[in-house]
């Protein structure tokens, strides 16, 4: 049975602002029009309030009662909690993608290095974290756990929020880039150790990120973070 077109419609504008949000095209605390967005996308406000609702159930808007609907905060607690997933995850599955990988996953591994480094040259910031999702995508796929990335990806849409942000700084990018090239080394090379404390050094700077984008960003943030545990 075919999905309603008033269903489709909620679908496509949902995934539509949440990317838009994600992206950090809507900022934090930018109010959001059920008469604006009915008239963007071309249809009645139903369907925009219906993706309003899905949207303030993830935690992506906010409402103020008699006030009206705003690009909620990002919410600190969620971004740690988020690198902490990503942390502990994926410094095993790179010591495993380093312990199994082959001539083919050598090659696709320099395949999403050079692709993203393309990206970062051209000015592509979509393309970017496409491509940085892709690499540490393969390198759950290389460990033989791919279902990995995709628990990941169901926990991360908050500090993926911090990450667009940091696209601001000219030098978060390029560190970015020489991090994955380590990584990419390490792993290819077999070096299982080298490959685990690349990977944790990767992930760590966005303890230190956080901090200074939080600062460059004071009204975009919500709650306090909590003291970091780094062992």
């Amino acid at each position: 049975m075919g999905t309603p077109a008033a269903r489709q419609s909620t679908d496509q504008i949902y995934r539509a602002l949440r990317a838009d949000i994600l992206g950090a095209t809507l900022r934090p605390g930018e109010a959001m029009s059920e008469a604006r967005m009915a008239v963007r996308f071309g249809v009645s406000r139903t369907p925009v309030r219906e993706a309003f609702k899905r949207l303030v159930e993830d935690g992506f808007l906010s409402v103020v009662p008699q006030v009206g609907t705003f690009v909620a905060p990002i919410d600190i607690v969620a971004v740690y909690d988020s690198q902490f997933v990503r942390e502990t995850l994926e410094c095993r599955t790179v010591v495993l993608a380093a312990r199994h990988i082959d001539n083919a996953g050598k090659a696709t591994l320099e395949r999403h290095v050079l692709q993203q480094e393309k990206a970062l040259s051209t000015g592509d910031q979509a393309a970017f974290f496409r491509h940085d999702d892709a690499f540490h995508a393969e390198i759950s796929r290389l460990a033989g756990h791919p279902a990995v990335w995709s628990l990941i990806e169901s926990v991360k849409a908050q500090l993926d929020r911090v990450r667009c942000l940091s696209l601001e700084s000219a030098t978060w990018p390029e560190m970015i880039m020489r991090e994955h090239r380590i990584i990419a080394e390490c792993v290819t090379s077999g070096n299982e150790a080298a490959a685990e404390t690349a990977m944790r050094a990767h992930l760590r700077t966005v303890f230190a990120a956080i901090e200074n984008i939080a600062r460059s960003h004071v009204d975009a943030f919500a709650g306090s973070a909590p003291p970091i545990r780094l062992d």
